[in-house]
């Protein structure tokens, strides 16, 4: 440690010493002991800003990774195409869809049952009578004796008919459409209305009888209560528009493996990879002030990267897929990926289903990746990087701790000091006072002054 000087001049001269200055001297030195401490702090602390970043770039990989391995991700999306969209068009793909050849041959639309009534010229004429809807009496009464009122009756029964009063420059109609598509909705109507206005009777009159469609698919006879149909090729659905020309003219139907979002997904899954190959890659070395990156030399970063790279490399193979590089990925000098997306179409083409089992099959090149990956970031408490946190964190605790209780032994010490030189410097600032008295007392008992050199 070194020595503090305290210049106060002469000391008959009163002029003292600055004790802030003094005491900020002499802690100074004594507060030199921290600046290890802090400089180790200083280095953990940009250990850990790396370590969260190299984190959160593990979890998007794991993210990107996920999309691939997902039995409901991009593997298993579909999409289909019709050969005549007048005929059949095709309005959705589920990941239950098969990528596959359909011929479909449509013979009948689906129609709903409905029935109209006679017209009447002036649609606010009182009715009277009664009609039976599928099994429910409806009775003119006088809240329902137009009409529109006896429309409103109806459908306030809920019995799944729907009643509106159709208007021309004929007249009026009362019409009934059934819920239900199809045969199994076909209205049953009995009774009789009259228009008491006019005596004339009012007969219902069958607008559309309730039929299923009916159509082929793949040779196979099926029907379907409406023309949106969703149960005959699994994961479909499709919508009838019109009947085929013949039987001789199918419509065909073509589902494939949703390709292009599988690229996108497997690009994601590269470009994810490289930030953390990018990251790791800008701590070999110094910054460019001449200085170590914060993890030069680390064993976790070297472990990172080992084992990074050996779960890549890793997996059991499906079928004919065995390495990430049949599917277009490739490696670059600096341990980034590539990706040829030429290649990967066309293994995609030529051999979907061993992609998938390479991507999602238990002990494949996915589900190997993801564990590793699990294991590599902060996923967990036990995870490469969440435990040299946890090291790093428990260090700094302790620096923490050594740094506030010297800075409280230092303020106490301080404190103290202060004191100490605050005394002193009053004892020197008071001399010249002090030495007056005594030559004042010397003149007094001797006669003698000391200002002018001899006897008063």
């Amino acid at each position: 440690m070194g020595t503090v000087g305290i210049n106060f001049g002469a000391a008959t001269s009163g002029q003292g010493f600055d004790v802030t200055s003094t005491v900020t001297a002499i802690l100074g030195a004594q507060q030199a002991i921290e600046t290890p401490w802090k400089n180790e702090l200083t280095a953990l602390q940009a250990q850990d800003k790396v370590f969260s970043t190299l984190g959160t770039q593990l979890s998007a990989l794991t993210t990107s990774l996920q999309a691939l391995t997902d039995f409901t991700g991009v593997m298993a999306q579909t999409q289909g195409a019709s050969s005549d969209d007048d005929v059949l068009e095709l309005t959705n793909a589920t990941s239950t869809a098969v990528a596959g050849s359909h011929s479909i041959v449509v013979n009948a639309l689906a129609q709903t049952s409905s029935e109209y009534s006679d017209t009447i010229a002036n649609a606010a004429d009182t009715l009277s009578g009664s009609l039976t809807i599928q099994g429910h009496t409806f009775t003119v009464e006088s809240s329902s004796n137009t009409l529109a009122t006896f429309a409103k009756a109806i459908n306030l029964a809920g019995i799944g008919v729907t009643a509106n009063v159709i208007t021309d420059s004929s007249g009026s109609r009362l019409s009934l459409v059934s819920g239900t598509s199809g045969a199994a909705g076909q209205l049953t109507i009995t009774g009789s209305l009259t228009d008491a206005t006019t005596s004339k009777s009012i007969a219902m009159n069958t607008g559309q009888t309730g039929q299923d469609a009916s159509m082929t698919v793949d040779g196979v006879a099926l029907t379907s209560p409406s023309n949106t149909v969703s149960t005959a090729i699994p994961g479909i659905t499709f919508q009838l528009i019109s009947t085929s020309a013949s039987p001789t003219t199918p419509v065909q139907v073509q589902i494939t493996n949703d390709t292009s979002d599988i690229g996108t997904a497997v690009n994601n899954l590269v470009t994810a990879y490289n930030a953390v190959v990018t990251t790791m890659n800008g701590q070999e070395g110094n910054d460019s002030s001449g200085n170590a990156e914060p993890l030069y030399g680390s064993p976790t970063l070297a472990t990172l990267q080992s084992q990074l790279m050996s779960a890549l490399l890793g997996g059991s193979a499906s079928g004919a897929i065995s390495s990430v590089t049949q599917l277009g990925i490739g490696f670059n000098q600096d341990g980034t990926l590539s990706l040829n997306s030429d290649t990967l179409n066309g293994v995609l083409n030529s051999n979907f289903s061993d992609v998938v089992g390479f991507l999602q099959n238990s002990g494949s090149f996915g589900q190997s990746f993801a564990t590793a990956l699990n294991n590599l970031g902060t996923a967990s408490n036990t995870s490469l990087l969440s435990l040299a946190q946890q090291q790093n964190s428990s260090v700094e605790t302790g620096l923490n701790q050594s740094i506030s209780n010297e800075e409280a032994l230092l303020a106490t010490e301080k404190t103290q000091l202060t004191d100490e030189l605050n005394t002193a410097n009053q004892v020197l600032q008071s001399i010249p006072s002090q030495l007056n008295e005594v030559n004042e007392m010397y003149s007094a008992i001797t006669g003698y002054n000391s200002q002018s050199g001899g006897q008063g």
